[in-house]
């Protein structure tokens, strides 16, 4: 395996200036086996020498380590050692087919090692095939940040002629059932827990052309949260693709705290304890029934279970999958439309398939969908917080009889369940029973921004940095929409709403009903049906039904003009006798230089003004009437992590406004009121 190489000298040169981490990268002409070590050693901390206090702290942490991980079931083993500025803090985390004994020696390899390979240097991270050790003079174990990572390709492709878009497919696949399972078949009642799975994909499809299987790997050290595991791992999932070239046949990211691996070759002992199998027409994964017991069951409940869920599962999904395409194929001919651009294929479904819940854990997790469990209500449904075994969750009940809801449902699941981004919710499953229509999302305990931004007192809780972190984060998950993610994705309904938020207010784009898949070289699209919500569409929707990336960011500057005013934009009420909506009067008042005047009144003197007045400079630039003259949201990103306000670009006056005349959208002396409003 190689240490990742970066594609240029200068970029290099650039990333170790940045990070002042010293990379070993081994020669990539060609393919090396997992031998390791393969290291990240920071010069930041400094250096020590042979015979030091702090080499003897570290002999004595490594030999404490590899004591306690090999005795423990879980491989995994945290510490410290030594005084004062003598002081190492470590881990040692090993693979969770190892024997004790395997553990011990690599233990015993990092000992050997750590010295000559990191250059004496205080902290170091080393990976093994069999473990991985982290050491520093900083305790790094309070923190449940993946830090040390070291990511790793063998230097291989796939040969040509393979269809590459089947291989990612597959491997992505693979990596996410894998992840699921290392977290939910952990051991509740052991300490440290044992985050481990392992997987394979069998039963590869002719368009692949390979002739091996798929193998992959998932870990998380023992002294985290399954929900801190989940989170770590679906950080590595996030960032997979921007590390490797879709062609790679063998890749892994390890860290302190996660890590995850996928070869297309078997690198593990024992039997797979995720099975994926390759239908005849290469798309859907069908899960295989495992021999392994999982923790809390017996082994023939376990595996009479697993045999009946094997037979039951496909044709169950086959039918719903059937019959939901059926339904749009035929609605879509009785009017005369062509499917879309984008529009998903039965064979999309196949990626969703392992996350097929029955309908009577869900029943049992919202207590029958009792009222006191209702989140929310919107236009598709009602949403319910429930309790699945170690989880609590929220659960989106479509509207029965909604052919627009089915739609929707159709998109979230295939869709959202591609996407793996911090600032994107996470689908954890569905259920299509007794005509219910059900999808599971991770539980955000502080419900949708427009709940708190709009509410009068409950919008103290959001002082200027809190409301500066969720315009970021937004930034960041609709960046990785337009342009990093595995597909350009747009999300057509962004607003106060559609943004939920975490327990610490970090923020999270969530309902992708009318999200639209682009192609690799597409810009934009036109549809004859205008959905959306009033205040947040952009001009060149409203009027000719043209959507792109740039739709996307006029509503994000609604959204951040919202957050600074702390008022809505829509809404049947204006703000002075002038029939000024927000958007015009914060224009008004920008122009005028007294824009201190429309920051939101909870927040005091309490911010930053040279971050408010760089937030509404963006805002207005993404408010712009030509969808030419907005940023991308790489740009904007840009925009908000620099320091200089005064190199942003001017914003034009934007153009488009409620008119209270008509109740409808102005434009150019335009209105338009026929619109399909959420």
């Amino acid at each position: 395996m190689h240490g990742r190489a970066l594609r240029t000298p200068a970029l290099l040169e650039a990333a170790l200036l940045a990070s002042a981490v010293t990379l070993t990268l081994l020669p990539s002409a060609a393919a090396q086996p997992w031998v390791g070590p393969w290291p990240t050693c920071d010069d930041t901390t400094g250096k020590y020498s042979a015979g030091s206090a702090y080499a003897n702290s570290i002999k004595q942490l490594i030999q404490n380590l590899q004591t306690n991980a090999s005795n423990t079931p879980a491989l995994f083993a945290t510490g410290s050692a030594g005084a004062g500025p003598d002081t190492v803090y470590g881990l040692i985390l090993c693979r969770g087919d190892l024997s004790p004994t395997d553990c011990f020696d690599c233990g015993t390899n990092a000992g050997q090692d750590v010295y000559r390979v990191c250059n004496h240097t205080r902290d170091a991270a080393l990976v093994y095939n069999q473990c991985y050790v982290r050491l520093a003079p900083t305790d790094f174990l309070a923190s449940i940040n993946n830090t040390g990572m070291v990511d790793l390709i063998n230097g291989e492709s796939v040969p040509a002629g393979v269809d590459v878009a089947a291989y990612d497919g597959a491997v992505t696949r693979l990596l996410n059932a894998t992840v699921r399972y290392a977290v939910d078949s952990s051991a509740p009642s052991s300490s440290p827990r044992k985050y481990f799975a392992t997987g394979q994909m069998v039963g590869l499809d002719p368009q692949l052309q390979l002739r091996t299987g798929i193998w992959s790997m998932a870990q998380c050290a023992g002294d985290i949260s399954p929900a801190q595991c989940r989170s770590c791992l679906d950080d590595l999932l996030a960032q997979w693709w921007e590390e490797f070239d879709r062609k790679e046949t063998g890749a892994r990211l390890d860290g302190s705290r996660c890590n995850l691996r996928f070869e297309t070759g078997n690198f593990y002992t024992g039997v797979p304890m995720v099975k994926l199998q390759m239908n005849g027409e290469g798309a859907a994964p069908a899960p295989a029934p495992s021999t392994d017991v999982v923790p809390g069951t017996t082994a023939g409940k376990n595996n009479s279970e697993g045999k009946l869920f094997g037979i039951i599962l496909p044709i169950v999904f086959v039918v719903v999958v059937t019959a939901i395409a059926l339904y749009v194929c035929k609605k879509r001919r009785s009017q005369g439309i062509m499917l879309p651009h984008g529009t998903h294929t039965v064979e999309d479904f196949g990626s969703i398939q392992s996350t097929l819940l029955s309908l009577s854990s869900l029943q049992v997790a919202t207590n029958n969908f009792d009222e006191s469990n209702k989140l929310g209500e919107g236009g598709f449904g009602v949403v319910y917080k429930g309790d699945l075994p170690g989880q609590e969750v929220a659960v989106k009940r479509m509207s029965k009889g909604s052919g627009q809801g089915l739609e929707e449902l159709k998109n979230e699941l295939v869709l959202v369940a591609k996407l793996h981004h911090k600032n994107l919710v996470r689908l954890e499953g569905f259920c299509l029973e007794e005509g219910e229509r059900l999808l599971v999302y991770e539980y955000m305990p502080n419900k949708s921004l427009d709940t708190i931004l709009f509410d009068p007192k409950e919008k103290i809780q959001l002082d200027w940095r809190k409301r500066f972190n969720i315009i970021e984060g937004v930034a960041r998950g609709l960046q990785y929409l337009h342009e990093e993610s595995q597909k350009k994705i747009i999300h057509r309904d962004m607003k106060a709403s559609n943004v939920l938020l975490d327990a610490d207010m970090n923020p999270k784009i969530g309902d992708f009903g009318l999200a639209r898949l682009f192609g690799k070289d597409q810009t934009r699209d036109v549809t004859k049906h205008i959905v959306g919500t009033f205040g947040y569409m952009s001009p060149e929707y409203v009027m000719r039904g043209q959507f792109s990336t740039k739709s996307d960011v006029f509503s994000f500057g609604i959204l951040v003009i919202e957050i600074v005013t702390g008022r809505r934009n829509t809404g049947h009420y204006f703000y002075d006798e002038q029939n000024e909506d927000i958007i015009s009067l914060v224009w008004r008042h920008w122009t005028e230089g007294t824009i201190a005047e429309m920051i939101d009144d909870s927040l005091g003197r309490n911010y930053s003004e040279t971050e408010v007045l760089k937030c509404v400079n963006i805002g207005l630039l993404c408010l712009q009437q030509n969808p030419m003259d907005r940023p991308t949201m790489s740009d904007v990103m840009v925009m908000l992590s620099g320091d200089d306000t005064s190199s942003l670009p001017p914003a034009a006056r934007p153009t488009f406004f409620l008119d209270r005349s008509t109740g409808g959208y102005s434009y150019n002396s335009c209105t338009i009121t026929h619109l399909s409003a959420r």
